[in-house]
């Protein structure tokens, strides 16, 4: 039987198109369609229900520590309220989870871990957890994002929230009357700019509905955040990035710590960071009519196989098939000519620079990392 979030009868009263995703019925959409929502979150302001997601804690005094050994990243010079785009990895230098990861305070990190990979996850964060940290699954708080370009807007008309002075990946420790302690952080998959609120289950539906009754918002289903996060060449679980698949590979080099040479899988990950990779994540770009889709083989001039795609689609803004996906390495280079085989047919398309789309994210302004 299928899970539900707090918001479920909501989506149902507004005639939401329900699916399967991760173990839980979500929206799919709503009544004006996967295309109309794409262009209004890039145009004004969407609101997502992504409870589904799992939201957990990490206390004491070595959880910086902790988490440099779990991740690649580095967390013990984070200043409070900042955040970090990271992954778990395994004792083969392999991708676990994709996550973010915030510093509360000196000895509290928040992290939002992506609903197909909850259980394993929290499992993997258990299994390695020392004695002297305090691991909480926050299972009484939903999570919504409110993404666009009016969402600051929205924020603070419709709770008196001034979030003008937080930059993108950084989250504060705040309060909405009637709903009382909630995290709001400045991210989001979108590429736009957003919050997610951290909220408590018997408000989330308060929250959700008073964010739908500004005029700027509308509500967001799944489809549409898939086709906005594949403009922004953001990887996705278990398509993009897998328990093989390692951070150099996935071209996610950048998360990895300066100074951290001590995390899981570490002999790996920082042996290909040094030498390369015989095969590199790179964004397509179809050149001919046609949709990419995942599973679809990534061809040369001489029709010789060189990778496949692991995520493609439409862009409506772009109006072009857009896609990612692995290829060798020597051949992962920005405007390189390669083929799609799509249903027989190879598509002529280029190696493009990603995000496709250009991300609408607030600044760090004066802020430092």
């Amino acid at each position: 039987m299928l899970k539900t979030t707090p918001l479920y009868e909501s989506h149902q009263a507004l005639s939401a198109k329900m699916g399967a995703f991760a173990g839980y019925d979500m929206p799919l959409y709503y009544d004006e369609g996967v295309l109309k929502e794409h262009e209004w979150v890039r145009s004004h302001t969407g609101l997502f229900d992504v409870s589904h997601m799992g939201q957990v804690t990490i206390e004491g005094l070595g959880a910086a520590e902790f988490l440099e050994r779990l991740t690649p990243s580095s967390f013990q010079k984070k200043k409070h309220g900042r955040a970090q785009y990271t992954v778990l990895t395994n004792e083969g230098g392999g991708i676990i989870d994709d996550l973010i990861i915030a510093r509360l305070s000196d000895g509290k990190f928040f992290a939002v871990i992506n609903a197909g990979c909850k259980e394993k996850d929290i499992k993997w964060i258990q299994k390695n957890l020392p004695d002297d940290l305090k691991f909480t699954h926050l299972e009484d708080h939903a999570l919504l994002a409110l993404q666009g370009a009016q969402a600051e807007i929205a924020l603070r008309e419709c709770f008196g929230i001034d979030a003008s002075d937080l930059p993108y990946m950084w989250i504060m420790d705040t309060q909405i009357e009637g709903v009382g302690d909630v995290f709001i952080s400045r991210l989001g998959y979108t590429g736009e700019d957003g919050f997610e609120l951290s909220v408590p289950n018997d408000s989330a539906a308060m929250v959700w509905k008073k964010l739908l009754d500004h005029n700027s918002v509308k509500p967001i289903g799944l489809a549409a955040r898939d086709s906005l996060r594949l403009e922004m060449g953001y990887p996705l679980y278990g398509h993009d990035i897998d328990s093989e698949t390692s951070p150099v590979e996935a071209d996610l080099s950048w998360v990895i710590g300066k100074s951290n040479t001590g995390f899981i899988g570490a002999e790996r990950v920082l042996k290909e960071k040094e030498q390369g990779t015989a095969r590199r994540r790179a964004g397509i770009r179809l050149l001919d009519k046609g949709i990419a889709r995942e599973g679809a083989e990534i061809r040369d001039s001489k029709d010789q196989k060189i990778g496949g795609l692991t995520s493609g689609g439409f862009s409506p803004v772009l109006k072009e098939s857009i896609g990612q996906g692995y290829i060798e390495s020597s051949l992962a280079n920005m405007g390189e000519k390669i083929f799609v085989n799509v249903r027989g047919r190879n598509i002529p398309a280029e190696v493009a620079a990603m995000p496709f789309v250009p991300a609408k994210t607030k600044s760090m302004k004066k802020r430092a990392a």
